[in-house]
């Protein structure tokens, strides 16, 4: 048989999964080793990781804790227990082997096409079969396709006039090259001060010979208390993981501890302070879990904002630059807080400069350097600390088309239309790992990636005992949940910042909340439930056509169950 001819006849696989980190590599494995299935992952990059593969800017590191930002004893008790992690938040390049570690360990690589780009999606009606096309040209087919993109992995480069102009070199850190950069020496302006800029900032410094850091909106940094991690701490863990994982699964956010049952007005002023300082000290989110109405009450908010603002002010020995560093705009969690290692303390440097762009915004990149309204700044290097085209911008790039070649940026054009973040109706057999509308990047990472893997897992396997090949959203129960996703999240405060949680960051984007805010061991009961009611708001058949299904709201429902149960508990 000549090769012309198998070129034309594309592969023919169960299911085609796009991205090769976290959620790409368990869902390869769920499909292959678990289910039995044929599959084949498209991956841009060289090697699998995923995020923990592009983003190698310096002091990039994750901002859950290494032991529970990896896979759990769903996956493996044994590997558990055999990885050790060397700090206790982990840098870029161990979470990396750590993913590879795992590719090699389960065989995962020989099912990967690696350096290949997914152009195009489409559904075909008539074969009720994916057709999926890669930049090189090729292309196969598959029942059930699979985005496993992540949320943050379209970069956002601003279209700043004059971008092209400049004379030396620039970098976005969401394609840092693998060689790494040398900024010894060089004068850099590092534009953005989000959860990037604040790791790599004080690493730049350490090697730059000047450093602008540009700032638009200043953040609520919390103090991430990153150490060595010894043996004591490994055993400790090792013998707790059941507990530990038990406990992710059930919290609002995907951590092995959940929020406080009391509300921040509820205690002395002297109590408060001392339950923030504790958390504080003991590093990580958990100055986010010391109340449960910070996100809801406006002061209950503010006291929590004020006593971020008062660390700021101690560390900054500059009055005026620590005011500039502490946020007033928006409220406390309602962007996405980072981790800072020695972010504040850099500010104090003489090599290192904070340039308010509010006040005096970029107007353009010339040959030399960034000007801004008022003044020139003559640099080596631009480094862009801009983020990302989170939550759909990757998916949009794909080329999905659904039924009768509806493109999913055209169904989505006034926001995402999703059923539980997992699915979205017109597109069938399409699943997102962590897609809009779903927690997502209000939790733990790995948490919900694998509750969503192990989700479709499960109605992969119920497919095939009922004898259907085909699942499809309701419209119903795809309008439901939207406007569900949009009851939750008016109760908070997270619509009142300009964050990327909310699309405010790339022009014309629907503002919306993207991640669900329900909470990620809530979110888990109402996928759960929907399961157990026979796939309620989902359609089933055969070859493409969906036919057998009925929507009876039982996601709402548990919902205010759950609700009901709590307000009850808190009483």
């Amino acid at each position: 048989m000549s090769h012309a001819h198998t070129d034309q006849v594309p592969e023919e696989f169960d299911a085609v999964v796009v991205g090769a980190g976290f959620s790409g590599l368990y869902m390869l494995h769920r499909l292959r080793d678990t289910l039995g299935l044929s599959a084949r992952v498209f991956e841009a990059g060289d090697d699998v990781g995923g995020t923990w593969y592009w983003n190698r800017y310096p002091g990039a590191r994750c901002d859950s804790e290494s032991y529970f930002y990896s896979f759990s004893d769903r996956l493996s008790e044994d590997l558990l227990q055999e990885w050790t992690w060397s700090e206790r938040f982990a840098a870029q390049p161990e979470i990396l082997s750590y993913l590879r570690h795992v590719a090699d360990r389960y065989d995962l690589r020989k099912d990967i096409r690696f350096g290949t780009r997914v152009v195009a999606a489409e559904y075909d009606d008539a074969t009720g079969r994916w057709t999926v096309r890669t930049d090189d040209g090729a292309q196969v087919t598959a029942t059930f396709l699979i985005t496993a993109v992540g949320c943050l992995s379209t970069t956002n480069l601003p279209e700043f006039p004059g971008r092209d102009s400049f004379r030396g070199e620039s970098y976005h850190t969401g394609v840092w090259p693998h060689e790494g950069v040398d900024f010894t020496g060089k004068r850099v302006a590092v534009i953005g001060t989000g959860a990037t800029a604040v790791q790599a900032v004080p690493e730049i410094a350490e090697q730059a010979a000047h450093v602008y850091v540009l700032q638009r909106t200043a953040n609520y940094d919390i103090a991430g208390g990153n150490r060595p991690m010894d043996a004591e701490d490994g055993r400790k863990i090792k013998a707790e993981y059941r507990d530990i994982w038990k406990a992710t699964r059930e919290t609002a956010f995907g951590f092995p501890y959940d929020v406080a049952q009391r509300t921040a007005l509820s205690v002395s002023d002297e109590e408060r302070q001392r339950i923030f300082a504790e958390a504080w000290e003991r590093g990580g989110f958990r100055l986010g879990t010391t109340f449960n109405d910070l996100l809801l009450d406006e002061q209950a908010n503010e006291t929590a904002a004020e006593f971020l603002r008062a660390r700021i002010r101690e560390r900054v020995q500059d009055p005026e630059v620590a005011e500039l560093l502490s946020p007033r705009d928006h409220p406390f969690f309602t962007k996405r807080p980072p981790l800072e290692n020695g972010y504040y303390e850099t500010f104090n440097r003489e090599n290192v400069t904070l340039v308010n762009v509010r006040k005096a915004p970029i107007q353009e990149i010339t040959p030399a350097g960034v000007r801004t309204a008022e003044a020139e700044y003559e640099v080596d290097v631009i480094v862009y600390a801009t983020g990302f085209d989170a939550m759909t911008g990757t998916l949009f790039k794909l080329g999905i088309r659904g039924r009768d070649g509806l493109g999913l940026e055209e169904k989505w054009a006034d926001g995402p239309h999703t059923y539980l973040g997992l699915a979205t109706h017109g597109f069938p057999n399409l699943f997102m790992i962590t897609g809009p509308q779903s927690p997502s990047v209000l939790s733990n990472m790995p948490v919900s990636i694998e509750q969503h893997v192990d989700w479709i897992t499960d109605c992969l396997r119920r497919l095939e005992e009922q004898g259907y090949d085909t699942i499809e959203a309701l419209p119903a129960a795809e309008d439901d949940w939207v406007s569900h996703h949009d009851e939750v999240t008016a109760t908070t405060l997270l619509p009142r910042a300009n964050s990327w949680w909310v699309g405010a960051n790339i022009p014309g984007k629907p503002r919306r909340l993207y991640p669900y805010a329900g909470g990620v061991g809530v979110y888990r009961l109402l996928c759960d439930e929907v399961a157990a009611r026979d796939y309620d708001g989902f359609a089933r058949g055969k070859s493409g056509a969906a036919t057998n299904g009925r929507f009876s709201g039982v996601a709402r429902a548990r919902y205010i169950e759950l609700a009901e149960e709590a307000a009850a508990a808190a009483s």
